[in-house]
């Protein structure tokens, strides 16, 4: 693939962008070479490589999910909490609808 001064000013104008012509003719060999890598990457045999999210081994710290019964550490207070709701229904906070 190969890109012309035409496909520059295209793209400009997709994103918004005033380039003047000396800049739409410098920008034409950069984004070539760009395509050019791109390219290579696509010839490199990736068959045996697993997918990745990361190249580093990382594995995730958990805690167990334990509500705290003490009411002055936390959880299982939800009643107090909506003590301060100015409506509550069903054990939750009611709120006015903004989408109709």
């Amino acid at each position: 693939m190969s890109v012309d001064t035409a496909t520059v000013r295209h793209i400009a104008k997709l994103a918004r962008l005033q380039m003047s012509d000396a800049e739409v003719e410098a920008l034409v060999p950069e984004l070539n070479n760009i395509l050019g890598w791109v390219e290579q990457l696509g010839e490199v045999d990736t068959s045996g490589v697993e997918p990745l999210a990361t190249v580093v081994d990382q594995k995730l710290r958990l805690r167990d999910d334990v509500i705290d019964a003490d009411p002055l550490t936390g959880g299982n207070v939800r009643d107090k909490v909506l003590l301060n709701a100015p409506e509550a229904q069903h054990g939750f906070f009611a709120v006015p609808k903004v989408i109709e």
